[in-house]
């Protein structure tokens, strides 16, 4: 007996497996089902009633007893008024014992099971086994190890995916586009074209009107938090099984072979069957050695159940050619089509998704016996391959987790002073970021699936934009609203190659900070795109590893203000190009392994500050050539390996801040106190051990650093500076501070940290502007100070 729990579990999963079975494998099953009911109702026949029924016959002398015979002598007995003529026999010798009935009885079962032929016997018992092995070879596939496991994951993930309300959520947003856009043709080409295009224009009337659908529909219909987990995890579970049954192809195999059993077994059992269905016979001539008992040898008996059986049979045998018919169908099927490619054509057609991949093997071949059920579930089911539509969803997730006043939490201020507003590995751009109009700068770093819809329009405060291994894509109304609202661009990723080609159309741009590798092999796809569709350029940083000054800078040289290049250590060959830059005022030319100074600087006219930080320069003796360069007041060549200072220095007249810092300066000239222009003056992190001097020509000097060297003493010429602010001169070898310190009105900022010091002059106490917080030294110094003086200090 079958458990009642087994037969329960049997029928939930039907239903399952049903979506699986074809037409023709759902009508070889009632077929099976018919035939089941032929043989269960010729076995209960068969057991019910009798089977056969037997009387005696004599046989003339001379003949054979056969079916004939038997014919004869019931057609003579029927038929024939006359009585019969008394047949002549030996009486039985012995008593009589009245068991006639015994007697008969007995000759009907040995003449059922020597006379009455097997097939007559066994039909109802042959159609019920037959039926069962066409039942089992039917569902064979659903049951073995090797199949079943992916077949039920499968089901199980098709079941979820037809009824998930993002299913329905994504087929109704695409129907909406249909109707107000059109054909899903046109609806695909708009959004081709409102993908972000890097080389071509876009139509305004193509991509905002979708994009304010969606945008639209997003925020009418939305899902709930819980839902939207289940389908972002229903999305990775499809991803997983595609990639674990696109590999193999054990189910299509499996059900070939599982096919042509069954028609191995159909032409067995039709054939055989319709050779012996003849023998089921209605009279049945039997001959038995029992003259002793009753005395006659023949007997001509009735199978009283062959009627029946034989139309039985005959109907069994038709349905096995229906049977048999549905198989050659399904051979026909899998040999006559592609079934190991699956196209979702016409489920980008009615859906209008258009990037819904085609599959193969066992997923393709699946699908294909989806649609023989109904093509719903696959039209359905594509929904979480697209990438589109998984786009989506992380999107409405985003808007569920990240708020308006969640993000607005994270505004401030960054070095710009501009209102920022920082996101930091979020898996897409959420759409309540346009909701903050007070937003001045966007900084995105490393999201992924960034596009800017058409409500980027309503932050129209921005002003700064930050990608940081970030790829963005735009619409063209995007790119308009860019073009003419962006005034700072900041790109960074590991490759300039990777950065977007639009960055290169933003008109509007006055400060584009650049960073990327630049990789040599890739010949001019490896380099910067034109620029110049930035008309108002000023800044232009360039943080990467070129050898030669790209030749798109030229495009920009009639406006460009200030020119930046962080090279990482790689030497800057070539800088011809830099020759062009005629209005140039800025050149920061950072790590870039020069070894002097490149005679390109030279010969810009209106450059005003030159910063050559972390080179290798060891002799600035061509510093004389920037007496040409007449209006150049900031030069500073710190961070380098310069040994000394020439003379000529002198000639930069112009001059107003140097810096020599972090070289291995250890003599100073006398007449670099002829740039008498100078106010700020920064020598320290040298081997400098004494001021020549002159210093106190310095009349505009505001700041001079000299710490980290080996001075002894500050000559008194050093406080003749009047206009001196700030000085330091911590980490020396200093003993006193002279009392002249007072002199210096104007002194804010002090440092003396670091020296030999003993004690601090009073006159420290009458410097008017300098403060507690502006004197750096020891506090066993500050602390040996009058209580007077350093009241003084201490004052508001």
């Amino acid at each position: 007996m079958i458990p009642v729990t087994e037969f329960k579990h049997f029928t939930d999963q039907q239903p399952a497996f049903k979506v699986l079975k074809p037409w023709w494998d759902v009508l070889a099953e009632y077929i099976t089902i018919a035939m089941l009911m032929i043989g269960v109702f010729g076995c209960t026949l068969q057991v019910t009633q009798d089977k056969i029924i037997c009387l005696p016959s004599r046989v003339p002398s001379g003949t054979s007893f056969s079916e004939a015979t038997c014919e004869d002598f019931t057609r003579k007995k029927i038929n024939t008024s006359e009585p019969t003529q008394p047949s002549t026999y030996q009486e039985m010798s012995g008593l009589r014992n009245n068991l006639d009935l015994q007697q008969y009885s007995y000759i009907n079962q040995m003449c059922y099971e020597t006379a009455l032929h097997w097939y007559a016997k066994y039909f109802p018992y042959l159609v019920v086994i037959h039926t069962l092995i066409f039942m089992v070879c039917a569902s064979f596939w659903f049951k073995f190890p090797g199949t079943s496991s992916k077949i039920e994951h499968f089901i199980s993930i098709l079941s979820k995916c037809f009824d998930s309300p993002w299913t329905t959520r994504a087929i109704s947003e695409v129907s909406g586009e249909n109707q107000e856009n059109g054909s899903p043709e046109k609806i695909n080409r708009r959004r081709k074209s409102s993908a972000p295009s890097e080389s071509t224009e876009l139509s305004p009337a193509g991509g905002s009107v979708m994009e304010k659908k969606v945008a639209e529909s997003s925020s009418v219909s939305l899902l709930d938090k819980k839902e939207g987990e289940q389908a972002k995890a229903l999305f990775e579970k499809v991803k997983k099984f595609r990639l674990h049954v696109e590999k193999g192809d054990i189910l299509y195999t499996m059900y070939i072979r599982q096919t042509v059993l069954k028609v191995f077994k159909f032409l067995v059992i039709t054939i055989y069957n319709t050779a012996l269905v003849h023998n089921i016979s209605f009279i049945v001539p039997c001959s038995v050695k029992m003259e002793d008992m009753t005395g006659y040898d023949h007997f001509c008996c009735n199978h009283t159940k062959a009627h029946l059986f034989s139309k039985l049979a005959i109907c069994y045998i038709c349905f096995l050619g229906i049977y048999g018919m549905t198989c050659l169908y399904t051979l026909y099927w899998l040999f006559h089509r592609p079934l190991k490619e699956y196209s979702f054509h016409y489920a980008r057609e009615e859906t209008g998704i258009s990037d819904i991949p085609d599959v193969k093997n066992d997923f393709a071949f699946m699908l294909h016996l989806i649609d023989q059920y109904d093509s719903l579930y696959s039209k359905r089911f594509a929904v979480f391959l697209s990438e589109v539509s998984e786009f989506k969803l992380k999107q409405l997730n985003l808007n569920h987790e990240w708020t308006v006043d969640k993000l607005r939490q994270k505004l401030q201020k960054n070095s710009h002073d501009r209102l920022e507003l920082s996101l930091f590995m979020l898996s897409g751009l959420p759409d309540t970021v346009f909701e903050l109009t007070e937003v001045e700068s966007l900084k995105l770093e490393l999201l992924k699936d960034v596009t800017f819809p058409t409500s980027v329009t309503q932050l129209v405060n921005l002003q700064e934009l930050s990608l940081i291994n970030c790829p963005v894509k735009l619409s063209f109304t995007s790119l308009m609203f860019f073009r003419e609202q962006l005034k700072v661009m900041l790109v960074k990723f590991e490759e300039i190659k990777d950065i977007p080609v639009w960055t290169y159309n933003l008109r509007g741009l006055e400060e584009l900070y650049i960073s990327g590798t630049f990789n040599q092999e890739m010949g001019r796809s490896g380099t910067l795109e034109s620029l110049r569709e930035l008309k108002n350029l000023k800044t232009l940083t360039l943080h990467s590893n070129i050898s030669k000054l790209p030749p798109s800078v030229a495009d920009v040289a009639t406006h460009l203000l200030k020119l930046r290049i962080l090279n990482d250590g790689t030497k800057l060959v070539t800088l011809n190009n830099l020759k062009k830059l005629s209005c140039v005022q800025e050149v920061e030319l950072i790590n870039c392994n020069l070894e002097r100074i490149p005679h390109a600087v030279f010969s810009l006219v209106n450059l005003q500050e030159l910063n050559l930080k972390d080179n290798q320069l060891h002799s600035i003796e061509e510093i004389i050539s920037f007496q040409h360069c007449r209006k150049l007041t900031r030069l500073k060549l710190w961070h380098n390996h310069i040994s000394s200072i020439p003379e000529h220095i002198r000639k930069l007249k112009t001059l107003e801040q140097l810096d020599l810092s972090h070289n291995h300066i250890e003599v100073l000239p006398a007449q670099l106190f002829l740039c008498t222009r100078l106010r700020e003056l920064d020598l320290s992190h040298n081997n400098i051990r004494v001021i020549p001097p002159g210093m106190g020509v310095l009349q505009a000097l505001q700041c001079f650093a000299i710490s980290h060297n080996a001075l002894e003493v500050l000559p008194n010429e050093l406080y003749f500076c009047k206009k001196l602010k700030t000085l330091k001169v911590g980490h020396n070898k200093l003993h006193r501070l002279s009392d002249r310190v007072s002199w210096l009105p104007l002194l804010s900022k002090l440092e003396l940290k670091g020296n030999q010091l003993e004690a601090l002059p009073l006159e420290i106490g009458k410097c008017p502007a300098l403060r507690r917080s502006g004197l750096v030294v020891e506090s066993m110094l500050y602390d040996a100070l009058p209580l007077e003086v350093r009241e003084k200090l201490e004052e508001e």
